[in-house]
């Protein structure tokens, strides 16, 4: 819980000007941005032309050069990080499929667009990002949590702490999100 604490201690004085806390936050946050983004990648084939290093690093850029929120935990931070990496995926999966227009469309489980980002697989990070937009107008508190789960990495317990509701609460909405993003997927709207 110390370690927690520290991220959170060093993120406030980061956001205050301190460079010196950003400094000694960089080596932490980086080291876990880059155990997510591997878990992200870790069925990558082996003509991907995205690896985790890149992910994390145009993710760390965006995160630096951006105007920082009032940073209120470690929980935060990663939701926001969660929000940014998915733009990196989903915009790294727009470009490709750019250069592939036309085709069939393509059936896409759910679970191969969160952990499957290959250039063949673009089409899966697209239709989930265009589905989680959908389901953001509907209730974006589900939206919400998937994009924490899935691309913040966080637990059900920091999820339900930075969202301000019970564990179970979070359960019950994961299921329902999962779900609901499986139908839509699956329906071709995405």
């Amino acid at each position: 819980m110390a370690a927690r604490e520290e991220v959170t201690r060093l993120l406030v004085r980061w956001k205050a000007g301190d460079h010196t806390a950003a400094d000694a936050l960089t080596p932490i946050i980086y080291h876990e941005l880059h155990k997510l983004a591997t878990h992200y990648l870790r069925d990558e084939r082996a003509a991907a032309t995205l690896q985790p290093t890149a992910l994390v690093n145009e993710l760390y850029l965006r995160l630096v050069s951006s105007d920082l929120p009032d940073w209120e935990s470690r929980s935060h931070f990663y939701g926001v990080a969660a929000h940014r990496m998915r733009q990196v995926l989903v915009q790294h999966a727009r470009k490709h499929r750019a250069s592939k227009r036309g085709g069939n469309a393509e059936q896409i489980e759910l679970s191969d667009a969160l952990v499957c980002f290959a250039p063949e697989r673009s089409a899966a990070v697209i239709a989930l990002d265009d589905a989680l937009e959908r389901l953001s107008e509907i209730d974006d508190r589900k939206a919400r949590v998937i994009e924490l789960r899935f691309f913040g990495g966080l637990s059900v317990e920091e999820t339900a702490r930075m969202l301000g509701v019970s564990v179970g609460t979070i359960g019950r909405e994961q299921r329902f999100a999962e779900a609901w993003l499986r139908t839509e997927m699956a329906t071709g709207r995405g």
